[in-house]
């Protein structure tokens, strides 16, 4: 039986799944603290693919995030009221995970551009080892076209972090 982990106390959760060929997609996952400011300042993690956190729970990674960001002090996400999670692949599966091009999502391209155009801090969160070169590929492109938004990166997939050290800055090649 699986671990259920609960959303961080004083957040409003939305999310936007679909369900496309028979399979299910998350295409973001919204956490913003109640009493936010409008429009409230925001992190955009992009991380691997989703696995079963809904608006009734988290999961590991994104409870994890959620204390990151929002409880844990980290000068880097000071002020900050909003998390926006996507995913390079919008597939919901927790195991065994592969990746293809059917698994990317009909809309998740818009979903990860309308993210980080929303956001004023993007933080890639799939951890040190990301197989999926193409996807990387991608996002990293995306990324190229975000002048103005401070970029950084996680050492380690948020399900196996350690909190220092764990926030780095992103430094695109």
């Amino acid at each position: 039986m699986k671990q259920t982990f609960l959303h961080r106390p004083n957040l409003s959760v939305k999310a936007d799944f679909a369900s496309e060929n028979g399979s299910d997609f998350r295409y973001r996952l919204e956490m913003t603290k109640v009493e936010a400011n409008d429009p409230p300042k925001t992190v955009c993690a992009i991380m691997q693919n989703p696995s079963y956190a809904r608006v009734e729970h988290a999961d590991k990674s994104v409870q994890i995030l959620e204390r990151v960001i929002f409880e844990k002090g980290f000068k880097e996400f000071e002020g900050v009221e909003r998390m926006i999670v996507v995913n390079q692949f919008a597939y919901i599966q927790t195991n065994n995970f592969v990746g293809t091009d059917e698994q990317i999502g009909s809309r998740n391209n818009a979903a990860i551009s309308e993210a980080f155009k929303e956001s004023g801090i993007i933080l890639i969160a799939w951890g040190k080892d990301n197989g999926f070169t193409e996807r990387k590929n991608y996002v990293l492109n995306l990324l190229e076209n975000m002048i103005s938004k401070t970029k950084l990166k996680t050492s380690s997939h948020p399900s196996r972090m350690k909190y220092v050290g764990f926030i780095q800055p992103f430094n695109q090649t």
